[in-house]
């Protein structure tokens, strides 16, 4: 698009040059062509990115990248590796749509969404639309989206579906076209909302200039239209999660905590007397809504897929006893099948009006005069799966255009399409309008698809977000089945409406509702940041021990290096906490190769790297508790430039940094007191480790500096000894001292204060467990001398600690089905 005639951000040209495009590809009239005045909304968004990037238009790209991945935006491609999740692809450029062309977009879904709300309450109702013939029964009888056990089950509230999303297109003409219906777990919204959420910080002055619809209005119509389907007036809502490996876990984790809904995975919640509970650090809590993201076959192992391990046996009995409203409910997605496109039109006009954004043109071959015509018009049509499922005449299962499969290819559709014509639809090829996107330095159209989200609102009616998010295909070949699923989004504004109204999800400031109770813990939750608290003082301690055989703190000041035994000692803490094996011998260089494994091992080793990979998984399942810092923290990359000791000190600074988060920028919520438990049992188990190894009767001043290295105690035993280092006084610091922070007493004090605020079970007022056993130790290190400090003593504190752990997992954590069965179980 840009030359060297003219500057490269010439706005003004630039936008005549793009109204120019869509002209110049259109046969019927574009929009944009027929109304010159959005014009100036182009020049108002090329000005925008004229003065973010100056002639760097990658600039802005990589600038929309950086926002986005600071929001914390991301995705996985399913098949990849557990750890392979990658960074939103975020265009600079957004999609411009005018607010009158909206109107009509946002009429015809939610006459969409309504038509499809019709349709699953007879099919799964009376099916008068089968008895009467406009449904073929094996259309609905044959889908694998038929879940016959939702049938004559009348959802909570009277409806099917509470949030919907359909996959336009636009042709060269300007028309638009629905490409694909998502009804089962639509995804794609937080996407959205992240895009607009970046775009925001890159292009910050576009909003103002264009009076920008904003989608903030369109997340709390949801909110209350699901809760006003929900028997109680205060519900509680969760969003039912399939977990961290779900290709839009970063998605669902973003959109629960914009709508404060609970995050929650199958195991997390529980059915008893058709009623749905999540488990938590106080008992099981009812649970009005859940809004899920799973495949609904999944969703309930007695009432559909027996196989299922990721879902609520029971719910769908809680479900038909109207007790919690699912969204959307089992059953959804029978209409998302390709075949059901075929019928629409039809039945639109049956049950009221005809289609106002129409399909594209579908034939199901499961009738004799759609397969023939398929079969006398495969050169033009695109060939897909009737049901999703993958026909075996289609290669690797996927829409393929007819016109593309020659010799054996074909011969193996045609076989397939007699044999099980039912499994297949012929489409027309449909070409995309483009938008332009930032390639090479350069602004180029592209192909793009958008999809538009509905969501139920308080009054039963249908609100359509203003906008959506766009997927921009990587090759100019304009033909929607070629781009595929897109490598580009892009943020999707709606223009020139009313002035947008300052709406968002967070309470009016006059609001007389005040709240300090943080709200509901989920003990999984609680369980991952108590074991992220672990695994952070786990790989520190470890690397604390690394660094200390790289270099003695003090040998700078003595020029004296460790004693052999003392290195030794160093290297058996390594090796008895399977981060290396064990040394051919002690010289530098097979030392150096032990340092090297303990901290950067990844087969089989409990190195520093490993110990920072399971910390990273438990954030990736958190996101909704921490903030974008601590999880840009986790995420970092291991350090691969310097040495040894250059990559050891980065890593100090990391474990520092997020160390700090948690002390000065964590509520002191029960979630934070997890957290915090779980450092300091992990703090005070290295500790006893460290003081058997180093402190014993026979410790080397070697061994004492070592210990005080170790226990991050140097500076504070030099302040209260001058005379220099002494066994008693060192064992003193690091074991009973209630005032020193890396030392066990004060460890063993906090955690008795946490359990202390922790819910309890019964209103007894007696000690439960964990806060007896933790008492009893405070007491032992209370009344404790440093002169009778053995390695007995020692090996007590450190069974106390295990079993202390044990208790806190039993009584919080999930255990099976143990939450069902303790007494005194909280039912709210």
């Amino acid at each position: 698009m840009a030359s060297s005639a003219a500057p490269l951000f010439d706005a003004s040209t630039i936008a005549d040059r793009w109204i120019a495009h869509y002209c110049a590809a259109s046969s019927g009239g574009d929009a944009l062509c027929a109304d010159r005045g959005d014009r100036a909304a182009w020049v108002a968004l090329f000005e925008e990115l004229a003065g973010l990037s100056g002639e760097d238009l990658d600039h802005a790209r990589e600038r929309a990248q950086r926002h986005a991945a600071d929001i914390g935006t991301g995705f996985r491609i399913a098949g990849e590796g557990e750890d392979e999740e990658r960074p939103w692809p975020l265009s600079p450029v957004p999609l411009l749509i005018p607010d009158a062309e909206w109107r009509g977009i946002e009429a015809g879904i939610a006459q969409r969404a309504e038509l499809m709300e019709r349709l699953l309450a007879d099919l799964y109702g009376e099916q008068t639309l089968v008895a009467d013939g406009h449904v073929p029964a094996t259309l609905v009888t044959g889908s694998p989206y038929f879940l016959r056990p939702l049938t004559r089950l009348d959802p909570p509230g009277g409806h099917h579906l509470h949030f919907v999303a359909f996959d336009l297109c636009r042709g060269p003409e300007g028309n638009w076209r629905v490409l694909a219906d998502h009804l089962r777990a639509p995804a794609g919204a937080g996407y959205a909302l992240e895009n607009r959420l970046a775009m925001a910080r890159t292009i910050a002055g576009l909003p103002n200039r264009l009076q920008i619809a904003r989608q903030a209005p369109f997340f709390a119509a949801f909110r209350e239209g699901l809760a006003a389907s929900c028997q109680r007036v205060e519900p509680r809502m969760a969003l039912l999660t399939p977990g961290r490996l779900n290709p839009s876990y970063a998605e669902q984790a973003h959109l629960a905590r914009y709508l404060g809904f609970l995050l929650v995975e199958g195991p997390d919640l529980a059915v008893l007397d058709d009623k749905l509970y999540v488990r938590t650090i106080a008992g099981l809590k009812r649970v009005d809504a859940l809004w899920h993201r799973l495949d609904p076959r999944l969703l309930d192992a007695l009432a559909l897929d027996s196989h299922s391990t990721i879902g609520v046996p029971g719910v769908v009995d809680a479900m038909a006893a109207g007790n919690v409203v699912i969204a959307n409910a089992p059953g959804a997605g029978l209409l998302e099948a390709p075949a059901f496109h075929a019928f629409l039109p039809r039945l639109s006009k049956l049950l009221g009006e005809p289609l106002l954004l129409p399909n594209i043109a579908t034939w199901w071959c499961g009738q004799d005069a759609a397969r023939e015509y398929v079969e006398a018009n495969l050169e033009t049509l695109v060939i897909a799966p009737a049901f999703g499922a993958k026909p075996l005449g289609l290669p690797d299962g996927k829409a393929a255009l007819g016109s593309s499969m020659k010799g054996t290819e074909r011969q193996a559709l045609l076989a397939d399409l007699a044999r099980r014509p039912q499994d297949y639809v012929g489409q027309e090829v449909v070409r995309l309008s483009t938008m332009p996107v930032v390639s090479e330095n350069e602004l180029a159209p592209r192909p793009f698809t958008l999809r538009v989200f509905a969501a139920r609102g308080a009054d039963g009616g249908w609100v359509v977000m203003p906008g959506g998010f766009a997927r921009i295909g990587e090759h100019p070949d304009a033909r929607a089945a070629v781009m595929g699923e897109g490598v580009w989004s892009a943020d999707v504004v709606i223009h020139g409406g009313e002035a947008a109204a300052p709406v968002s999800l967070l309470p009016a400031r006059d609001s007389t509702a005040l709240r300090r109770n943080p709200g509901t813990l989920p003990s999984r939750v609680a369980d991952n940041l108590f074991w992220l608290g672990r695994y952070l003082e786990r790989g520190e301690a470890l690397l604390g021990v690394l660094r200390v055989l790289l270099g003695h703190s003090i040998s700078a000041d003595t020029g004296a290096a460790l004693s052999a035994d003392t290195v030794r000692r160093l290297v058996s803490l390594v090796v008895a906490a399977g981060a290396a094996p064990e040394p051919k011998s002690y010289k530098r260089a097979d030392l150096t190769a032990l340092i090297r494994t303990a901290m950067e091992g990844e087969e089989g080793w409990y190195s520093v790297r490993h110990t920072n990979a399971q910390a990273r998984r438990i954030g990736e399942v958190s996101r909704e508790r921490l903030s974008a810092d601590v999880i840009r923290l986790l995420d970092a990359p291991f350090p691969t430039r310097g040495g040894v000791l250059d990559k050891a000190g980065s890593l100090q600074r990391r474990y520092s940094a997020l160390a700090g988060l948690a002390a000065e920028h964590m509520g002191r919520t029960d979630a934070w007191r997890f957290h915090d438990i779980g450092r300091r049992i992990e703090r005070a188990a290295n500790a006893v480790r460290a003081i058997r190894a180093f402190g014993g009767p026979d410790a080397t001043s070697d061994d004492l500096s070592t210990l005080l290295d170790l226990a991050d105690s140097q500076i504070s035993y030099r302040q209260r000894y001058l005379t220099g280092i002494a066994r008693i006084p060192v064992l003193d610091l690091v074991t009973l001292d209630p005032s020193n922070p890396r030392g066990i007493a004060f460890q063993v004090a906090a955690i008795s204060g946490h359990l202390n605020k922790l819910p309890v079970l019964s209103d007894s007022g007696l000690a439960e467990p964990q806060q007896e056993q933790a008492r009893a130790l405070a007491a032992i290190l209370v009344t404790a001398s440093a002169a009778r400090i053995d390695d007995w003593t020692l090996g007590d504190i450190g069974v106390r600690l295990t079993e202390l752990s044990d208790a806190v997992a039993r009584r919080y954590f999930l255990q099976g089905a143990e939450p069902l069965r303790a007494a005194g179980m909280v039912l709210a």
